[in-house]
């Protein structure tokens, strides 16, 4: 299958399936990749490898959402440095702070990704927290 996306021809895409985080709970691919090029992550919630909350604190949700995105880097041997995007989605965005302070932890202070956070009435399972990440693969 050929891609064209913005004046780049690109062959195919690929889709990413992975035991390193939880598996899709609809009917959705954990990851695609577009080869040569990116790989989109389906939105994560902060769910176990048995498809669980984790905890209902808004930090604990956090972390377990960016393992749940390590888990999908580490499958295409990347590192959380390759993001270039995160899309968050929060049910209350007084937790903003919290958000912050965690990412601090996790990025180096000289590469943080491109980010975009969003308040939403409602996500799946209940949680606080989803994250979308777009991340360099070539």
């Amino acid at each position: 299958m050929l891609v064209f996306i913005y004046g780049i021809l690109i062959v195919g895409k690929v889709t990413i399936s992975t035991n390193n985080s939880p598996k899709a709970i609809g009917p959705y691919s954990q990851a695609i990749n577009v080869k040569g090029s990116l790989t989109y992550t389906s939105g994560q919630i902060p769910i176990n490898l048995k498809g669980e909350i984790v905890s209902d604190v808004f930090e604990d949700q956090l972390v377990q959402v960016l393992k749940n995105i390590e888990g999908i880097l580490i499958e295409r041997n990347r590192k959380l440095i390759d993001i270039v995007k995160l899309t968050v989605f929060m049910i209350d965005l007084s937790n903003f702070e919290k958000l912050n302070k965690i990412f601090e932890t996790y990025f180096e202070d000289t590469c943080f990704p491109a980010r975009s956070v969003v308040e939403v009435s409602k996500l799946p399972k209940d949680s606080q927290v989803e994250i979308e990440a777009i991340f360099y693969d070539e």
